[in-house]
């Protein structure tokens, strides 16, 4: 479980609309076989939509068979999904063997985007041998062609400024020959220069939806590559900043929020090669429902 999330929430019960429908009327799992599949969705085939993380307690019950294991929900998450951030890279460096553990469980074609340490984008870290583990430990999904890049998400307390912009520099020479997304949350960002910035170092600027609150980031759409990244992650204003007592990340779109995202993401995919959207609502299985109920409003599925 992500402890940046502590979901422990409700399992949610409804019946999922759209493609790939995770329960049925009852509320109960619908365990009929289900093979690993890509989508092609939006108009022209270039969106792939997964979640930020999938080994979550409160997912088991409803989008997780009853008792599924922490060991099986990567298998069941593929019969669902075929792109998945990884958010545990986040807590430690990993070591290559649990990709390559992770990789053996997932079908041709699948991909994985995974978040940087925190000590590169929270505490600011300056050690090269850290660099060197953390790039040598996703060798094994650039071995398999499962690789997408890494995903910087920089804190609310890394604002604009000089200094920010040149760690910023810093970072994507530690991994230049890997695409690479930037998620900043102060609204200081943006501003013209910035998108340049990331255009002339060839970062890829990671679109958000998150509540409407003084400082953070609107839900502005661009392609500084040509590749589009978006991450939803709830619109719980009350929860934010950790004075509602509750999750932050929980969250649950409605359709017509839910349609607005699907338009701006049918926009970006103009603008770009290929665009990922992960939904990092968590709590309760939210994110896994969105993400379907996404999938269902963009496309078809391929056999």
């Amino acid at each position: 479980m992500r402890q940046e999330n502590g979901n422990q929430g409700d399992l949610f019960g409804e019946t999922p609309r759209g493609n790939g429908s995770i329960a049925d009327a009852n509320g109960a799992f619908d365990s009929s076989p289900s093979p690993p599949r890509l989508r092609r969705l939006g108009k022209h085939g270039r969106i792939r939509i997964g979640t930020s993380g999938y080994s979550f307690a409160d997912w088991v019950g409803t989008f997780y068979p009853p008792r599924t294991p922490r060991g099986k929900m990567l298998d069941e998450y593929v019969r669902h999904f075929d792109v998945v951030e990884i958010n545990a890279s986040y807590y430690r460096i990993p070591e290559a063997k649990m990709f390559e553990r992770m990789e053996a469980k997932t079908p041709a074609g699948f991909e994985f985007v995974v978040k940087l340490f925190k000590g590169m984008t929270h505490e600011v870290e300056d050690d090269a041998s850290m660099y060197r583990a953390f790039a040598d430990s996703v060798e094994p999904l650039k071995d398999a062609g499962k690789f997408v890049g890494y995903l910087a998400q920089f804190p609310w307390k890394f604002k604009n400024s000089s200094e920010a912009k040149e760690h910023l520099r810093f970072l994507r020479k530690r991994f230049v020959d890997d695409p690479f997304f930037v998620e900043f949350r102060h609204d200081s960002w943006i501003e013209e220069e910035t998108f340049k910035l990331l255009e002339e170092n060839g970062i890829s600027y990671c679109a958000v939806d998150e509540p409407s609150l003084k400082g953070l980031i609107p839900p502005l759409v661009a392609a500084t590559t040509d590749t589009g990244y978006v991450r939803l992650h709830g619109r719980n204003a009350r929860n934010w900043w950790g004075k509602g007592g509750g999750d932050r990340y929980d969250y649950d779109y409605n359709d017509e929020e839910l349609s607005e995202w699907a338009r701006k993401l049918l926009d970006l995919e103009e603008k770009a090669t290929k665009v990922y959207a992960f939904f990092n609502n968590c709590h309760a299985g939210h994110a896994a429902r969105n993400a379907e109920l996404m999938i269902g409003m963009l496309g078809e599925e391929l056999g």
